[in-house]
């Protein structure tokens, strides 16, 4: 516990969900923490403004100008950063025929390029001081495709597919990469106005069945997120932490169930595949 109280983190995403989780955990345990949020009254709200080791900043984390300066605030503050959560995101629902250009480029920009301006702006304090962990969230959505969803899909795809490529990038300075990927958390994530949806309606998708499930199952996801926080700060203490971590039951089953399909098939056509050599 010594070592993980004399660490900052800079977390996105901090006033509600899986975020907020972490904020108040590593806060009891003595930690510093910077918690992001469009607008930190509410964190302030939910964690008060009397702890020393808070640091709550209002920031749009689609503006790289904003990260940028919220970071230096940071390590003004802190001294330092040592871990990096890339948590904040929404979910857009909605047939990929339904969603907007500019719905989906909203998307992108919320759930893709903040984690890169969060990235592109903490690593070179962590390529200095040769060493840091930076957890990305993404999804179990984001490993395989759903009916009216496919823009969540991609998004998290995304997410997994840098974050695979960072881990190999900054594994010579001694940072650390971790993909979380949860399956369903008991957080708001699902409670009306939680997600957005196309505005768009096409009737022959039948879209508003997916929004109506989500809503119903608002309350009764069987993930805990205060765990979910648990095991991201415990990996952070681990020497070689996964990438990949999968969080939750039905995460693990809808994933290695994915890839057990996606190798089936690559085997049924592995002839196909490999006659396309000249000669």
């Amino acid at each position: 516990m010594n070592e993980q109280k004399n660490k900052v983190w800079f977390i996105t995403g901090a006033s509600s969900g899986l975020g907020l989780a972490i904020v108040k955990q590593l806060l009891a345990n003595g930690n510093r923490v910077a918690a992001i949020s469009r607008n930190k009254s509410k964190i302030i709200e939910k964690v008060g403004d009397d702890n020393l080791n808070l640091l709550p900043l209002s920031v749009d984390i689609t503006n790289e100008a904003e990260v940028r300066q919220a970071i230096e605030d940071t390590v003004s503050t802190f001294g330092k950063i040592d871990v990096a959560v890339n948590n904040a995101g929404y979910m857009l629902l909605g047939s990929l025929e339904e969603v907007s250009a500019q719905e989906y480029k909203q998307s992108m920009n919320v759930n893709v390029f903040a984690f890169l301006n969060v990235i592109r702006n903490v690593m070179p304090y962590f390529r200095k001081q040769k060493s840091g962990h930076i957890f990305n969230l993404a999804s179990s959505a984001g490993y395989s495709g759903d009916r009216n969803a496919g823009s969540y899909n991609s998004v998290k795809y995304a997410v997994i597919g840098l974050s695979e490529a960072l881990a190999k990038e900054v594994e010579p300075f001694g940072i650390k990469v971790t993909i979380v990927s949860p399956g369903l958390f008991r957080t708001n994530f699902l409670s009306k106005g939680g997600f957005a949806i196309a505005e768009n309606k096409i009737e022959e998708y039948n879209t508003q069945a997916l929004v109506d499930a989500m809503n119903q199952f608002n309350g009764s996801q069987p993930g805990d997120p205060e765990k979910l926080a648990v095991a991201v700060i415990n990996t952070c203490e681990e020497e070689n932490p996964p990438l990949h971590l999968l969080m939750g039951p039905d995460a693990y089953e809808r994933v290695t169930e994915y890839y057990r399909l996606q190798l089936a098939e690559l085997e049924r056509w592995k002839e196909v595949t490999c006659a396309t050599n000249i000669g």
